[in-house]
């Protein structure tokens, strides 16, 4: 399929891994319109070639974009790279051993992708996120605004969703955000949390949907937390979601939108934290962070958020 693109035009996208995650990525961006240009890269090259394939045959149904499988020399003219490749846990192995091997295959991405002296923004989506997101920025190099994780952008939409639901109340007039580690150290900043800009426990009055407010935060909360296990093993993966959070983080920094995400970034004293990457809210733009907004946090969360970046801390130690 290399026939079918055209290198160094316009906005140019770059895929790496052709998994569920990173071709549902491809088909939701094939059918925006953002990108003119979408290379997917994969160490399997027949099932690269495949997804592109799949992908072109829609090219009669959504705007005009250049699709084909690519190669590492790809990096240097794209606008932004997404990693989604990596390794899925096998039987009997271990957390850390998986950890090990997807920081080795991300590691290695982001040494590519720097080599070839691409200019752009780089996505980590592989998990565990935050971890690879400070695996990838020390390999390759670049300025932490540069190299961003897919964070907790999906689980504050998971968290927006229920909120919205158990409010009746349309998701769009819903603001939150689930803050820290993508994974089970995540909690919600409640404090932050509000309904048509009405705050959140002072909406609850209004709302009149439940007895027991702080028992039904916690049930919401819990949802959040353990949607991704829900839907695995239902179905096996997660990837339709997961795909339209990247179109989010991607639309933002394509168009220049300046939109607060809770993108995973290497903290530098923000939040009084320092030499870790996690999840808080910050404004995406073309370049990737222009700004980490330092929301103040109530107590609990202050604690919840310095407990989420000592687990990071640790599996990121577990790694030297």
């Amino acid at each position: 399929m290399k026939n079918d693109r055209v290198t160094g035009q316009g906005r140019k996208v770059v895929v790496v891994g052709a998994g569920s995650v990173g071709a549902t990525f491809c088909y939701a961006l094939a059918q925006s319109g953002l990108a003119d240009e979408i290379i997917l890269i994969d160490r399997n090259e027949e099932l690269a070639r495949g997804q592109v394939l799949d992908l072109v045959h829609g090219k009669p149904f959504f705007p005009t974009v250049k699709i084909g499988a690519g190669t590492e020399d790809d990096y240097a003219d794209a606008q932004l790279v997404v990693v989604t490749a990596g390794s899925a846990q096998r039987p009997g192995e271990t957390r850390l051993q998986l950890l090990q091997k997807n920081a080795e295959i991300v590691g290695s991405i982001a040494e590519s992708v720097s080599r070839q002296g691409c200019q752009g923004v780089m996505l980590i989506v592989t998990n565990p996120v935050d971890v690879l997101t400070c695996v990838a920025l020390k390999r390759s190099g670049w300025e932490r605004n540069r190299v961003i994780g897919s964070g907790t952008v999906l689980d504050s939409a998971r968290f927006r969703y229920l909120l919205g639901n158990h409010c009746g109340v349309d998701v769009h007039n819903v603001h939150a955000y689930i803050l820290g580690e993508h994974g089970d150290s995540e909690f919600a900043a409640w404090s932050m949390t509000n309904v048509a800009g009405i705050k959140i426990n002072d909406y609850c009055p209004i709302c009149n949907k439940c007895s027991d407010w702080k028992a039904e935060r916690g049930k919401i909360e819990q949802q959040v937390r353990e949607a991704a296990y829900q839907i695995i093993n239902a179905k096996g993966s997660t990837h339709f979601a997961v795909g339209m959070s990247l179109l989010k983080i991607t639309t933002s920094i394509l168009r220049k939108q300046n939109s607060v995400l809770s993108v995973s970034v290497l903290l530098n004293g923000e939040f009084g934290l320092k030499d870790v990457c996690l999840s808080v809210p910050c404004v995406v733009s073309d370049g990737g962070i222009k700004k980490i907004i330092s929301s103040p946090l109530d107590t609990e969360e202050t604690v919840l958020l310095n407990r989420s970046a000592a687990v990071i801390k640790k599996a990121i130690d577990s790694l030297s």
